[in-house]
């Protein structure tokens, strides 16, 4: 089997075991646990395997809920792993349940527990038909054994196997006949108006055993299952051979009695080694030929970019520049008549590049530059997060094998850079002339971080509503507010500080008292239709990688992929800057200077060819119902959005900043 294993993992585990006199080396959380049949020797190793259950979650809700709220088989001491905050932010809820194995024991149809549904009893009604709700949106189980989702393999077109790492709680064949996705498995589900529950599931286990290598015990490497409907006689005498389907009739006119029951077998298998265990998971989803397209249709972008940008850079602006220094010089050594002066070239450069007629205003302070100040700050804030949470990704250590370490990554590493947040805020506030300094540090603290929240608070009460899982409970919310207020804010002051003892920018040219009058602008070269232009090259750049993005968060599909996410990170970047450059240096050839925030604007539209995107996937791709779910989506996608355009539109404003001081520090003007 094609191992997948990072380069960078690998490196990183070179260098501990070269300086590091340990005998092995694994990422913090994912050290590996062996079992053995029995332990008289009290060596560690594990003779029971504990099955946990997580939130169940569906493609048509975006409501997940947990495990016990479906009146399934509870453990009866019950206890839950501690979850991280990532987990506890995606709605991860998860617990132990009554499926325990005692390893390399095979179990042939051992019944767990009875649920009974009596007719005319409210309560009891009332679970029915959540059961039944479940089974009409095909909400999905998740289990975990030994830190692995336990997956569904079935086979697909052109052969292929495809492994789920959920599988669906029962199915529906309606009044009309047409039957949702799993009761197509079986030909026995075709009464009409009819719920299959799958109540038992055939589990096996398969193991790499530490003999041949030297050492006592067994990994488990992968955990697969069969889910199947099956109508018991009673709980003391399950048959799982044959048999008629578990039928849940659509009018609760007679009482319901659900017999749950599993088999178990474990098979050897040394050839899967502990540390490629994933493979049949990932190897399975066949996207890579579509990353190595997207990754080919972005570099092509950048190309033409790259190509155009060094065209203005070595042609069109090192002629212009050489021409008016040259021009400048000619004035130092003879100061012609007026009629010579007319003679000079000078003028002649001036009508081919009216970008160094607007030397005197090009550096004026814009408009709303508090708020300008901001946003660049929190972008920052955003640009650094993202970065170092994508290449720790790509480095394994925040693998779907580490559950919830991505989430809780990104967001102490948030928390913990409000210094150059409040740093580069104060820095440009200064050099925009600004003097208000309290209310530039804490608009930067609070202003984009306030949105978010109350936009994050506003779902939770939905979830709270609905009583989802994935309501983040009271104490987590006092944890987030605590760690904003309690360590981002007063880091965004430090930054501040620091940011206004600085001096501010230093200017190449001087500004002007009297702005310059700006002319009548072509079509092109006005504000919004070169703002609506520049986003477009972006988003072609990561439009493909965005709709696996999307798949992963929607419709629960595993995202591994970090190597092709961080590449598509640095194109991203490459294309905004050069997008916006290009964008700036045409509207200063038309002599308009007012480049401040059409820099910062011009790739920050980015986020709303996202936003239609978005909307488009909704619509074309997701099978979601109900009023709750679709504002959910909707909420969700606004932070999404709200965080792509602060996080562009900075890459922008930079850019172009590095570029007119450039240009206009070479350029020798009184």
């Amino acid at each position: 089997m094609k191992r997948r294993i990072h380069f960078g993992f690998v490196l990183v585990y070179l260098l501990v075991s070269h300086f590091c006199p340990c005998s092995s080396f694994y990422l913090p959380g994912l050290a590996p646990v062996s079992f053995c049949e029995d332990n008289k020797s009290g060596e560690d190793c594990q003779t029971v395997i504990q099955l946990f259950v997580n939130r169940l979650d569906s493609v048509e809700s975006v409501l997940p809920y947990e495990y016990d709220v479906f009146d399934f088989c509870k453990d009866a001491k019950e206890k839950r792993p501690s979850e991280n905050l990532g987990q506890v932010l995606f709605g991860e809820r998860i617990e132990s349940s009554p499926y325990k194995f005692n390893f390399k024991q095979d179990v042939k149809c051992q019944a767990v527990c009875t649920k009974t549904y009596k007719k005319g009893n409210k309560e009891d009604a009332t679970k029915l038909d959540f059961l039944k709700m479940g089974m009409q949106l095909n909400y999905q189980h998740h289990w975990i054994i030994d830190n692995m989702p336990v997956t569904w393999c079935y086979d697909v077109e052109d052969g292929q196997k495809y492994c789920n790492p959920g599988f669906p709680i029962g199915c529906l064949v309606t009044s009309d006949g047409r039957s949702k996705d799993a009761c197509v498995i079986n030909s026995e589900f075709n009464k009409k108006n009819t719920f299959y529950v799958f109540n038992h599931v055939d589990i096996k286990i398969t193991y790499h055993s530490g003999a041949s290598e030297g050492w006592r015990g067994a990994r488990l490497v992968a955990a697969t299952l069969e889910p199947k409907s099956i109508k018991h006689a009673d709980e003391k005498s399950a048959n799982c051979d044959g048999g008629n389907p578990m039928e849940v009739p659509g009018e609760f006119d007679s009482d319901v009695s659900v017999v749950y029951s599993y088999s178990v077998t474990f098979e050897e298998n040394n050839a899967i080694k502990w540390a490629s265990r994933w493979d049949y998971i990932l190897v399975s989803m066949p996207h890579t030929n579509i990353q190595w397209f997207s990754i080919m249709n972005s570099l092509v972008i950048v190309l033409f970019l790259s190509g155009m940008v060094a065209m203005i850079m070595l042609r069109t602006l090192h002629k212009d520049i050489a021409r008016y220094n040259q021009v400048d010089q000619a004035d130092l050594i003879k100061l012609p008549s007026t009629k010579e002066k007319s003679s000079l070239p000078y003028e002649d450069a001036q009508e081919e590049s009216g970008w160094k007629q607007v030397h005197g205003d090009v550096f004026r302070p814009p408009r709303k530059g508090m708020l300008l100040s901001v946003f660049l700050g929190q972008g920052t804030q955003i640009f650094i997060m993202t970065f170092i949470t994508l290449f720790l990704a790509c480095l394994g250590f925040l693998s779907p094998a580490n559950r919830g370490a991505l989430m809780t990554c990104a967001v102490v590493l948030w928390v913990l850079l409000g210094t150059p947040a409040g740093y580069v805020s104060a820095r440009l506030y200064k050099t925009f002339g600004g003097e208000k300094w309290k209310s530039n540090v804490l608009l930067t603290a609070l202003l984009c971080p306030g949105i978010v929240f109350a936009d994050f608070f506003l779902m939770n009460l939905i979830l709270w509503v609905e009583g989802s899982s994935a309501a983040i409970p009271f104490g987590t919310l006092v944890a987030i507010l605590a760690l904003w207020f309690g360590i981002s804010v007063p880091l965004t002051f430090i930054g501040a500080y620091f940011g206004f003892k600085k001096p501010a920018i230093e200017q190449p040219v001087r500004t002007n008292q009297i702005p310059r009058q700006i002319p009548e602008q072509s079509f092109f070269t006005k504000p919004i239709p070169g703002i609506v232009m520049g986003g477009i090259l972006p988003f072609g750049c990561i439009f493909i990688q965005l709709f696996f993005i999307l798949n992963s968060i929607w419709s629960h599909q595993m995202y591994y992929m970090f190597g092709f996410l961080f590449l598509v990170f640095i194109i991203l970047l490459i294309t905004c800057s050069e997008a916006t450059i290009l964008l700036c240096y045409f509207h200063l050839c038309a002599e308009d200077y007012h480049w401040w925030w059409r820099s910062f604007l011009t790739s920050g539209f980015t986020a709303v060819y996202l936003f239609i995107y978005a909307v488009h996937y909704f619509f074309s791709k997701l099978q979601i119902i109900g009023a709750a779910s679709t504002f959910l989506y909707f909420g969700y996608t606004m932070i999404m959005v709200l965080i792509f355009f602060l996080f562009t539109g900075t890459i922008g404003f930079f850019a172009c900043f590095w570029f007119v001081n450039k240009i206009y520090s070479v350029v020798k003007v009184d």
